[in-house]
């Protein structure tokens, strides 16, 4: 079986190396921040911070992760999705907001953020808040303002930029309403410090102590499991997405390792970013019968992900996850997505693959995703 890439950044040593600062805005430069356990409770805090419950709308992108329905769900919103434009932004003008609509979620996809004036804008005509969501966009700036600076929340995945077991972020300029975080208690934390150990073992990057670490970890976990592939997933009931989703720990503080990771160098995590989606772009414009969804890399973006269109993606994209690599797509949406002429969301979730460009891969594995492309889609 082959080794598995990394998904999300993992530590190793080299993590503490390089310049503090980013170079680019960031989330959490805004004012008033708050660490929760994941994304979707960063989500579902917003709902909360917002005062949605019971009989409030909100709205939410036709192409998404299923963390990001079930936290509005949660908070008992009903869920009022909008297609999406070219450039992966709400199509206003096909927004008729129901009765009882308090947000918009928007999402600043694949760490390419964009300027949501036009949402702003529509949002403040309506008297409806704006929600950042900033999974795939920790740093970077989206058009005229800072990232997570458009929204009256911003909310962030932490796990997707720094080499965390656990953590999210609620964000906003003006300051929070309080919010009662039950403790991380002992068991998550050192479960925190298990995760760390276990994942940099895994991909080799704490040497001296990577082979003893292994042996320790196949004795707790047993043989391994093999991974999935490709394959269309099968439809899920909301219940079965809401347990999928977990949001068990959705009020709990973050385990205290979290904090600390935060704090890492923030050099390297975009310029390794950066290099990693400069090196599959170019390899991935020569490719037949695919292409890079977006253009150029913006010089102002910390990217997560290089999204690749493929006109024929299920021969391909099984391929890559039976060989291990870091792809992803977003092929299962929640029920009742209605079919919005037009909308790019649908045409994404099948042909869309997200090819993984974060700092802790090696230049080794983007090449070896990148010579199963060209060997799966030659000519």
């Amino acid at each position: 079986m082959p080794q598995r890439q990394p998904t999300r950044p993992t530590f190793g040593w080299d993590n503490l190396s390089g310049a503090t600062a980013a170079g680019l805005p960031a989330v959490d430069d805004l004012p008033h921040t708050r660490l929760l356990t994941s994304g979707r409770a960063a989500l579902f805090a917003a709902m909360k911070a917002l005062g949605v419950g019971t009989g409030d709308t909100v709205l939410a992108p036709s192409y998404h992760c299923p963390t990001l329905v079930a936290p509005l769900r949660a908070a008992g919103a009903t869920v009022q999705f909008y297609p999406l434009g070219a450039d992966g932004l709400p199509q206003l003008d096909d927004i008729t907001p129901a009765a009882g609509t308090r947000a918009l979620v928007v999402a600043q996809l694949f760490g390419l953020p964009r300027s949501l004036a036009a949402v702003r804008g529509w949002c403040d005509a309506h008297g409806i808040a704006l929600v950042e969501d900033c999974a795939h966009s920790f740093f970077g700036q989206a058009g005229e303002r800072a990232v997570g600076h458009w929204g009256d929340l911003a909310t962030a995945s932490l796990s997707k930029f720094f080499p965390v077991p656990e953590g999210g972020l609620l964000a906003s300029a003006l300051p929070l309403p309080p919010q009662a975080l039950g403790p991380a208690g002992a068991k998550a934390q050192v479960k925190a410090w298990v995760d760390l150990l276990e994942r940099g073992s895994e991909q080799e990057r704490l040497t001296g102590l990577n082979a003893g670490l292994r042996a320790l970890f196949r004795l707790k976990n047993g043989p391994p499991r093999p991974g999935t592939a490709g394959a269309t997933p099968r439809p899920m009931t909301e219940a079965e997405m809401m347990a999928d989703c977990d949001l068990a720990r959705s009020e709990q503080a973050p385990a205290a390792l979290t904090r600390w990771l935060t704090g890492l160098p923030r050099e390297r995590i975009v310029a390794r970013r950066r290099r990693h989606f400069g090196r599959l772009q170019a390899r991935c414009s020569h490719l037949h019968n695919a292409h890079p969804l977006m253009g150029p890399l913006p010089a102002d973006a910390a990217p997560y992900v290089l999204p690749l269109w493929v006109n024929a993606p299920e021969p391909v994209y099984t391929a890559l996850r039976e060989a291990g690599c870091a792809v992803f797509r977003w092929d299962r949406i929640w029920p009742g997505v209605p079919d919005f002429p037009g909308d790019h969301g649908a045409l994404w979730r099948t042909h869309v693959l997200q090819l993984l460009c974060h700092q802790d891969l090696t230049d080794a594995q983007i090449d070896h995703t990148a010579d199963l492309l060209a060997h799966h889609l030659h000519p």
